[in-house]
């Protein structure tokens, strides 16, 4: 990220805005504003904390290789910020890390709608997720941010862009991301669109 954005993002993240969504591409930069904000917020006192909820689940020797180095970016950028698991239960991380000196930073929204409705188990288990049960998820999500004591920072990719997929499935995945995407925006105080490492307002005050 550029030098002359990073008074922008200091101002992102003091306390007084108490929720950002982050949306961008594959490797527009989200993550890293992400990580910066988390980074800056730990500088702003010294009693504040930052917890990194990762949703991402390592089902194959690329996405292991993957989380691994996204692990070792994130403890050398912002060593200060520790990182939980949790692919699935999103609300109920957000509350049981978040209080009034803690940001909360969720990546990403888009491996956690994944892990809802494209699961690596078979689709015919008695877990298998309903149209229900990701209504329910999406509904205790947004409540979480809205209820959540400290800041909390979430990115997601944007998907919607491009040509429209063929297959049902995926087109039925598009449709459910962009829904999510207008739920959590709607919820959240800023909304963020990073395009090639730079963050364009969408929603809130600078």
């Amino acid at each position: 990220m550029p030098e002359n954005h990073a008074p922008t993002q200091r101002r992102a993240a003091q306390p007084g805005v108490h929720s950002e969504l982050i949306l961008g591409g594959q490797k527009s930069g989200k993550s890293r504003r992400a990580e910066l904000l988390a980074r800056d917020w730990l500088d702003l006192a010294s009693n504040h904390q930052a917890v990194m909820v990762a949703t991402a689940q390592a089902w194959d020797d690329e996405m292991r290789v993957r989380i691994a180095r996204h692990q070792a970016d994130r403890a050398e950028r912002v060593p200060g910020m520790r990182t939980v698991e949790e692919p699935l239960a999103l609300a109920q991380a957000i509350l049981a890390h978040s209080d009034a000196n803690t940001l909360v930073v969720v990546d990403c929204l888009t491996l956690w709608l994944t892990n809802y409705l494209m699961p690596m188990h078979d689709n015919e288990s008695p877990t298998a997720p309903t149209s229900h049960t990701v209504d329910a998820a999406v509904l205790a999500l947004t409540q979480a941010i809205a209820q959540a004591p400290g800041p909390v920072v979430l990115v997601g990719n944007e998907i919607g862009l491009g040509v429209i997929p063929m297959g049902a499935e995926v087109r039925a995945f598009v449709d459910a991301l962009g829904r999510l995407n207008q739920q959590v925006a709607v919820q959240c105080e800023r909304v963020t669109l990073m395009v090639a490492g730079l963050p364009l307002r969408v929603k809130g005050s600078p």
